[in-house]
């Protein structure tokens, strides 16, 4: 039977992204940690990584490996925090991805109160406006504002998104206030690559409008610097936005507008059986700290 602590040694690699920072979390050299994952490709008869001097990553063999043991380890940990987490301790690696901009603005800054709580943990979160493979990727949980696709995954809504359209003062002095949906079409808008459809509700219901303008770009945040900038007008939320609508830093075009309300921010983890305490601790810090009507809506 294969070794448990090759197992989570594996899980570790995957989570942490390197042997060296799986050996740092272990508490055990690199050169161990290499060993060991050999002994386990051994064992297991096949390659579980592919090896380069910039990078480690998985294998198709050892993809479908990781995938039929990650619930194997929540659940045995899941089992120890139920026999001692009564003591308050929780301990390992929470790996987490999150929105670029929500992450640095509404995650960053909130790290410390949770990770005072629970000294023993370690938070391992990576930023992207890319949709991460959670499972594939090692993620124990990811954060999303959009509408849950994947039937495969389990998410708890943390709290409504607010999205409107807005521009800089110097863009509308230049362009002129639309006044209608259809004036948008002689105005340049910034949309990220992933909306092609700005989703509205509306006076008539909902209603979708194609965007068009000369950026493309895959950042949420160069988005955001272009309409500070008076490039053109933007389809943002409100906790990115608010304070700059507040001050007056940007305005806000259309108000009898607003982003689909399907649109919502959501913690999103792998549907087991057992959910790790560290997750879902997690969970429920953000969805206390956001609650209902969140604070950047105050």
């Amino acid at each position: 039977m294969t070794n448990l602590g090759d197992l989570e040694i594996f899980s570790r690699v995957i989570s942490m992204g390197s042997m060296s920072a799986a050996g740092r979390a272990l508490g055990l050299s690199p050169a161990v940690v290499s060993k060991r994952v050999k002994r386990l490709e051994e064992r297991l008869g096949t390659r579980l990584f592919q090896r380069t001097t910039r990078q480690i990553s998985l294998t198709e063999a050892g993809q479908g490996f990781y995938e039929r043991i990650v619930g194997i380890l929540a659940g045995i940990e899941e089992a120890e925090a139920f026999v001692s987490g009564r003591s308050g301790a929780v301990r390992g690696t929470l790996r987490l991805s999150a929105p670029t901009s929500f992450g640095r603005l509404h995650i960053a800054p909130h790290l410390k109160g949770f990770m005072d709580a629970y000294p023993e943990l370690i938070v391992n979160l990576v930023l992207t406006d890319d949709f991460s493979d959670i499972v594939g990727d090692g993620f124990d949980l990811a954060i999303r504002i959009g509408e849950l696709s994947d039937s495969s995954l389990v998410a708890r809504r943390l709290a409504p998104v607010r999205r409107v359209l807005c521009a800089s003062p110097d863009y509308i002095a230049r362009h002129g206030m639309p006044a209608t949906l259809a004036d948008l079409a002689a105005h340049v808008c910034l949309p990220p690559h992933t909306q092609d459809l700005w989703r509205l509700e509306g006076p008539e219901g909902s209603v979708s409008f194609r965007p068009q303008g000369p950026l493309y770009t895959n950042s949420s945040e160069v988005v955001r610097e272009a309409v500070f900038s008076g490039m053109g007008i933007a389809l943002r939320s409100s906790w990115d936005v608010g304070p700059a609508l507040k001050d007056g830093g940007l305005v806000q075009v259309l108000p009898q507008y607003e982003g689909s309300r399907n649109v919502v921010l959501s913690a999103v983890y792998p549907s087991r059986q057992f959910l790790p305490i560290k997750v879902r601790l997690f969970i429920d810090y953000l969805a206390e700290l956001y609650g209902s009507t969140p604070y950047w809506e105050h």
